[in-house]
């Protein structure tokens, strides 16, 4: 393979084959291209795009660079969500299990967070003893008998993505829209679903800024997911707002177990449900919204999603009894501060970019890939907008490593939220739904 006259191609804006393009993915994954040429790849691709077509080509090459997991055959759906990422996006903890009480099968292959962006498997590492490094039989296991598993990608599931990740990033090639959607669906394809749900977010907060943006992608990946044979929808939702009242490692998973328990903030509460019964009608599990979203909170209130959650947790390794104990505490960070609202009125504004950029730097989150989070540290009882708070209430609560962290985070803090004498009208947490 000439790979130089490949760069050219696609420089010039010529239409790859889908042999050239696995031919590609194969020399990548085998170290057999040089990351100079690698990179002027995809400054070619961010440049030049690729046509559905070549992004199929591509996705399908990326998941067959590896391992494909491979299931039994069974009468349980298999699907999965997944959400372009956020500040307390915290959905598919309570979701999987959820999901596994209604049915399905959910091999939910996750990521971690970098930037203000939170990770789902750095919150599962918040938990004593929870393994979400797993081996592609255990994970086949786990599906099988528990119903559900949350657990990263193993080494050789779509090596080519972890390559071509970590070029993009250093590169300023990640906002390409057909290399998200390449390095999206190939893992999830990977999983061999039958059904998909993403959560595509936008606003200040999210990767996408904009809702015209959010439904770009949506729409390709959308487009490519059903044409690959796996059922997929998208929702598109707001993320200039903190999802949940608590962003940060651990108080995320506490909060998670509260919408388990019945006791979660309604937002949380509402997309996980939305998730679901989306899933059953992708699946023909329910005929109508109205019932797939009945069914789904029926199962939801009966507890036994929280008890799926034991039982997924058990299987991955964690120690029950350090968790339920840390879950009794109040908090386990070593400072906990309070932000107190200057006047009364009703909040106005909880700007997620600050609160996420906050808790990164308080060692919450990532700056680089090797950087060391702190799981405890965070932010919890954040009011929203529409909420009335009186003066001297509390507006949130922050927790951090030391006295000068938290005074340093208050200060930031204050630029977050916004006090007003009317309440703000209502925003909408879902815009749209692509299918």
């Amino acid at each position: 393979m000439n790979f130089l006259s490949l760069i050219e191609a696609k420089r010039d804006g010529r239409t790859l084959t889908a042999d050239q393009l696995q031919a590609i993915v194969a020399a990548c994954t085998a170290g057999e291209i040089p990351e100079y040429q690698l990179a002027a790849f995809l400054m070619a691709v961010f440049f030049r795009g690729l046509n559905t077509t070549e992004t199929t080509a591509l996705t399908l090459a990326m998941r067959d660079s590896g391992d494909v997991l491979k299931f039994p055959k069974d009468k349980r759906p298999l699907v999965d969500k997944h959400s372009t990422g956020g500040v307390g996006d915290k959905v598919s903890l309570p979701l999987a299990p959820l999901l596994a009480c209604l049915g399905f099968r959910v091999p939910m292959i996750s990521g971690r967070g970098l930037g203000i962006t939170g990770g789902t498997l750095d919150k599962l590492d918040s938990i004593p003893g929870f393994q979400t490094t797993l081996p592609t039989e255990r994970i086949t296991e786990i599906v099988q008998s528990v119903g559900c598993v949350i657990c990263g990608q193993t080494e050789r599931m779509v090596p080519a993505d972890k390559k071509l990740y970590a070029l993009r990033d250093v590169t300023g090639t990640v906002p390409s829209i057909p290399l998200i959607v390449a390095s999206i669906l190939s893992k999830k394809l990977a999983e061999g679903l039958d059904a998909l749900i993403l959560d595509v977010k936008f606003g200040c907060a999210a990767f996408m800024q904009t809702k015209a943006d959010a439904r770009k992608l949506a729409k390709a990946m959308v487009t490519l997911g059903n044409q690959c044979g796996v059922n997929t929808r998208a929702m598109l939702t707001d993320m200039n707002t903190p999802l949940g009242r608590a962003a940060g490692n651990w108080l995320e998973v506490k909060e998670s177990v509260a919408c388990l328990d019945g006791k979660g903030p309604t937002d949380l509460r509402g997309l996980v449900l939305d998730c679901a019964a989306h899933l059953l009608l992708q699946t023909g599990k329910s005929k109508s919204p109205a019932a797939a979203h009945q069914q789904a909170e029926v199962c939801l209130n009966s507890g036994a999603p929280r008890r799926k959650w034991d039982e997924m947790m058990v299987a991955q390794g964690a120690d029950l009894t350090a968790f339920n104990q840390k879950l009794a505490c109040d908090h386990t960070a070593p400072v906990v501060v309070e932000l107190k609202a200057a006047k009364s009125g009703f909040v106005s504004r909880c700007d997620a970019r600050i609160i996420g950029e906050v808790i990164r730097d308080l060692g919450g989150g990532r700056l680089t890939k090797d950087s060391v989070i702190h799981y405890d540290l965070g932010v919890d009882q954040m009011m929203k907008p529409g909420e009335r708070v009186e003066a001297g209430g509390t507006l949130a609560r922050i927790h951090a490593a030391k006295d000068t962290d938290a005074k340093s985070a208050l200060a930031r803090f204050k630029e977050a939220f916004a006090v007003s004498p009317r309440r703000p009208a209502p925003g909408k947490l879902i815009h749209e739904v692509l299918i």
